[in-house]
């Protein structure tokens, strides 16, 4: 059982279940907050940091190595996130922020099989103008669900990717998602059109 009150770790970055977050660790609280994690094999809070201070939905990451040690005592860690969750009561009394937590269960939903098909084409489009190449992480089988997935991988407005993150449905994630990218992909294609044109390489877009 998870428990309720967590140390919370803000940051520029919306973290999602089942998605791998590699992390350079090097202020003294949070070099603390990783060796306890370890120790006690426990997880800590992502939340995404904010002009005036942090969201109130995240989710926790799970440490599954620490790859790296350097002669500081700076980290680098690999994680994946595994349960959002939103915060009740936030302590910032210590130099390591904590917060008791309600950890956030989907609610069923019928997923559309309409609503998925063109999300994978959208994301197919949109990563290919990104990234120069076809995604090859959208199996059937992947635990991520399919929505998180894509929301990860794609560099989206972090306003946005916390919007999916507070979706409690597969499904709703999936229908705003579509939304977004209707938008998105046709100003990546002027963008790429444009850089072509003035001899770029179509990378690097935003």
């Amino acid at each position: 059982m998870r428990p309720d009150r967590i140390p919370l770790f803000p940051l520029n970055v919306v973290l999602f279940p089942g998605a791998g977050l590699p992390l350079h660790i090097f202020e003294p609280r949070y070099r603390r907050m990783i060796h306890e994690c370890v120790e006690n094999k426990s997880e800590f809070g992502m939340l995404l940091a904010i002009p005036n201070g942090i969201a109130g939905t995240g989710c926790t990451a799970e440490i599954l190595e620490v790859s790296r040690r350097y002669y500081d005592g700076r980290l680098d860690i690999v994680t994946v996130g595994r349960a959002p969750f939103r915060v009740v009561e936030l302590f910032d009394d210590d130099p390591l922020i904590e917060g008791n937590v309600d950890y956030l269960e989907d609610r069923p939903s019928p997923i559309e099989v309409r609503i998925r098909r063109q999300l994978f084409e959208l994301y197919e489009t949109c990563h290919t103008i990104v990234f120069g190449d076809y995604p090859r992480d959208t199996q059937e089988e992947s635990e991520i669900e399919l929505s998180y997935l894509i929301a990860d991988k794609l560099p989206l407005d972090l306003v946005w990717k916390q919007r999916i993150l507070e979706l409690r449905t597969e499904t709703e994630r999936q229908e705003r998602l579509v939304a977004y990218l209707r938008e998105w992909a046709p100003h990546l294609q002027k963008v790429e059109a444009a850089r072509r044109s003035e001899g770029g390489n179509g990378h690097g877009l935003n």
